[in-house]
């Protein structure tokens, strides 16, 4: 490969639904950044005089690797100035703007279901029944999909979980994730519990990561054990210290602490909290306790975030509040003298939802486009129709690149793609306004907290859910729409058909309101699966 040459990788490109399919030679082809890595690309015009980060020669996955800092950092965030500033801004697509003008360029991937705690507002008590690995997304099928969405204008992307550094090849994954900055990404975080992330820390800034948010909800070791059903605080102390040390080296990873509150458990420690920002350059935010299945949300348990302002401001009165970012989801505050900041995330009391941007995409690879919404529609069952709904391995990628080259000097284009961001832009546009009131909240089914970050006929106890339909082979459906006309007067229908009504054509109105139910038949039949594909409707 040339020196500075940014290559363009192989993306998968999809059957047709009456093609045929081979085990031996698969539809599925990769375009994009899933095998070789691309070089870095070069530097902005305002980054040039910037002291390049040292580039690791082939990393192997997962091995610790120690960041190294610059010779003479300077003053303020060089390095995450500098990556967020490496790619020309681009607009945000149509697919990615929901009917409420909103534009989504924040997308959150959940990269596993498991996690090494048992938080108490997280995991039901009972455990989680977890999903089959073959329906978890593969690291190819992730770094594909958020290449598809950084193309469409995200340019921050989040790996969630459960516990994302559980995850064996969550270094690799952010290896190659962090290519896409030459695609328009600029900023790549982590949300994590931090038992194990100070073991895989500096291999992550290496590779690109940009800030953490790390979830404690205790100062107290044994209070961590009770809320967590675990040990660990001590590992997670450690590795909030280890980002303060890199940050002192001009690393720029910002730190977030978010810790839940509850009523009973831990509104004591608010304040302790809050002096952790005294001489830390780090933010402390917390959020008000938030209803999922499994974790008993009752609203007596939950603080609202005045109240947490309150308990503040009797020791703090000159705690302000702060300019936040349009699309920040947190109200930020700073006392005077400190080096840090303090937020609360008001999910319950005073939602973000009208500068909301966020989309998520579940660990079995749904698109889900509200937290606290259940509706979900599977990216992974569309992006393996090609594969006959099998995972879609690395090994997979590297042996097509040559078919799709094959495919670009016959001038094919990329149906499976276009399939991805209709599905995509149909279930962006359903996003409601807002989200449910608490009363509703909390008696509306969603995910355990672990999970959203699996598809949910009858359940062996009789309740309703939605089967997947992953390895179900492609099939036809017709629906049909019937609409009907009620006249008060029988003159009415008289003048309808010599077209002399004043108030117009009905019939037409008629029919477009049956062409209109018919393409949201997932909508209106139960159980139906999101975005299901219609091909056409047809007026009688």
């Amino acid at each position: 490969m040339v020196a500075g040459q940014v290559t363009r990788h192989l993306r998968p490109v999809f059957a047709g639904r009456n093609q045929r399919r081979s085990a031996l030679c698969l539809a599925v082809v990769c375009k994009r950044g899933l095998t070789t890595p691309a070089t870095a690309p070069s530097p902005s015009p305002a980054a040039e005089s910037l002291p390049a980060d040292p580039v690791p020669a082939d990393p192997v996955p997962d091995e610790p690797q120690r960041w190294r800092p610059h010779p003479a950092p300077a003053a303020r965030r060089p390095r995450l100035e500098r990556l967020r500033n490496e790619a020309n801004p681009r607009g945000i697509s149509s697919f990615l703007t929901d009917n409420y003008a909103r534009q989504h360029n924040y997308l959150r991937i959940s990269v596993t279901e498991r996690c090494n705690l048992r938080c108490l507002y997280c995991m039901p008590e009972e455990g989680i029944q977890l999903s089959p690995s073959a329906n978890i997304l593969t690291t190819p099928e992730i770094v594909y999909l958020s290449s598809v969405f950084v193309d469409q204008g995200v340019d921050k992307i989040r790996l969630t979980g459960g516990e994302p550094t559980v995850r064996k090849d969550i270094v690799s994954l952010m290896q190659q994730l962090g290519q896409l900055r030459q695609n328009g990404l600029k900023e790549l975080c982590i949300t994590s519990n931090g038992i194990s992330l100070h073991r895989k820390l500096d291999a992550m800034v290496q590779a690109g990561l940009t800030a953490v948010n790390l979830s404690l909800d205790t100062l107290d070791p044994f209070q961590f054990t009770l809320m967590t059903r675990r040990n660990g605080h001590e590992a997670v102390m450690k590795s909030i210290r280890r980002i303060l040390d890199m940050n002192k080296a001009g690393a720029g990873v910002k730190l977030k602490i978010n810790c839940v509150v509850m009523r009973g458990l831990n509104e004591r420690e608010i304040l302790p909290f809050v002096d952790m920002t005294r001489d830390k350059d780090l933010e402390i935010r917390f959020i008000e306790y938030m209803p999922f299945d499994g974790n008993k949300w009752a609203e007596k348990k939950m603080i609202t975030y005045q109240e947490m302002l309150a308990i503040i401001r009797d020791t703090y009165p000159d705690v302000h509040r702060v300019l936040d970012h349009p699309n920040d989801t947190s109200k930020t505050f700073k006392i005077p003298g400190f080096a840090g900041r303090i937020g609360f995330i008001t999910s319950m009391t005073e939602n973000f939802c009208g500068t909301c941007n966020r989309l998520r995409i579940t660990s079995d690879g749904n698109l889900k486009v509200c937290l606290f919404g259940n509706s979900e529609v599977s990216l992974r069952d569309i992006l393996r129709e090609s594969n006959d709904g099998k995972p879609i391995d690395q090994d997979a990628m590297d042996a097509l690149n040559q078919l799709e080259t094959n495919r670009q000097h016959a001038g094919s284009g990329s149906p499976g793609e276009q399939k991805l961001l209709q599905v995509i832009g149909m279930a962006v546009k359903r996003k409601k306004e807002k989200h449910a009131g608490i009363g509703e909240l909390e008696n509306m089914k969603n995910r355990p907290m672990i999970l959203i970050a699996s598809l949910t006929h009858l359940t062996a106890s009789g309740a309703a859910h939605m089967v997947s339909i992953s390895s179900k082979q492609a099939s036809a459906r017709s629906a049909r729409a019937t609409t009907t006309l009620r006249f008060s007067r029988p003159d009415t229908l008289a003048a309808l058909t010599a077209a002399t009504l004043k108030k117009g054509d009905a019939i037409a109105v008629a029919r477009i309101a049956g062409i209109t139910a018919a393409k949201k038949t997932a909508d209106l039949i139960p159980l139906a699966h999101p975005g299901l594909a219609i091909t056409g409707v047809e007026d009688y």
